[in-house]
């Protein structure tokens, strides 16, 4: 599917001032000229910036007759159609399994099923995905102290 960016830049636009406005009401720190609503103040009003600009650069390469919306040539392929789903269904596994099987089981199985769907060799995937499972989790639940799901792993981590 194509979407013109006439229709992006306004749904990003929506986007940006639903995110700006829920930070409204974020508490601020005591003691201090900014708080946490800051930085995503911040990427919202950027976000906001950049679909206007969107909007504005459609608007202008815009041509008469030219649909909003159209499909694409990849959505009559059934391998690209199943590598599509496939993404979307390894994202809401994730969400909807994560607490309970861990960040690094998960994490690891995903990136394997992708690498292998996406036809690397199994000898490339394998090592790629433990090396990117461990890096993602030292990056974020370690650098950034980001709390990872630790599901069956809790007793070892």
């Amino acid at each position: 599917m194509r979407v013109s960016d006439l229709v992006s830049g306004l749904i990003l636009a929506v986007l940006a001032i639903v995110f700006f406005a829920l930070t409204l009401s974020f508490p601020p720190f005591p003691g201090q000229k900014y708080g946490p609503s800051l930085f995503p103040r911040i990427l919202a009003s950027l976000t906001l910036l950049c679909s206007v600009l969107l909007i504005i650069r459609a608007m202008r390469n815009r041509k008469s007759g030219e649909p909003l919306v159209s499909v694409a040539d990849w959505a009559s392929d059934p391998r690209q159609i199943t590598s599509f789903a496939l993404i979307l269904g390894a994202i809401l596994l994730y969400i909807f399994t994560s607490e309970k099987i861990g960040f690094i089981p998960i994490a690891f199985a995903i990136l394997l099923t992708l690498f292998l769907w996406f036809r690397a060799r199994p000898m490339v995937a394998l090592p790629v995905a433990i090396i990117a499972t461990w890096t993602i989790h030292y990056f974020f639940g370690t650098l950034m102290r980001v709390p990872l799901p630790r599901g069956i792993l809790n007793n070892i981590l």
